[in-house]
């Protein structure tokens, strides 16, 4: 199993975690019930789209840690979430966090009826 099936096995391990495909080829696990499920990591075969900070200036520490492998996600990138390459600089260990990193502020934005228990 190579990293990307490791980390997307990860994220849907996380309690009230469920993969979805919202729109045609893009793979994404989400939290909360499934009308209300919010998305917490975009899945791509060589990187993850991650919710890295609540406000762009945080989210920017990845990409000036890792200019070759951390960028800003298009149109929601504003809102703090990056793309984070897999098989570069950044450990798999690190993705890992960052995934449950975006995990948990995602899930904290959820009406707690909704948080899994």
């Amino acid at each position: 199993m190579g990293i990307a099936d490791d980390l997307r096995e990860h994220a849907l391990s996380l309690p009230g975690a469920w993969r979805d495909e919202p729109w045609e080829g893009d793979l994404v696990a989400k939290v909360g019930p499934e009308a209300k499920g919010k998305i917490f990591v975009f899945f791509h075969e060589t990187s993850v789209g991650v919710k890295a900070a609540t406000t762009r200036e945080e989210a920017d520490e990845w990409l000036d840690r890792y200019p070759d492998d951390a960028s800003a996600m298009p149109y929601i990138g504003r809102s703090g979430w990056n793309t984070l390459s897999i098989g570069g600089a950044i450990s798999r260990q690190e993705l890992l966090e960052a995934i449950e990193d975006s995990y948990a502020m995602v899930l904290e934005r959820l009406p707690k009826k909704y948080r899994p228990a």
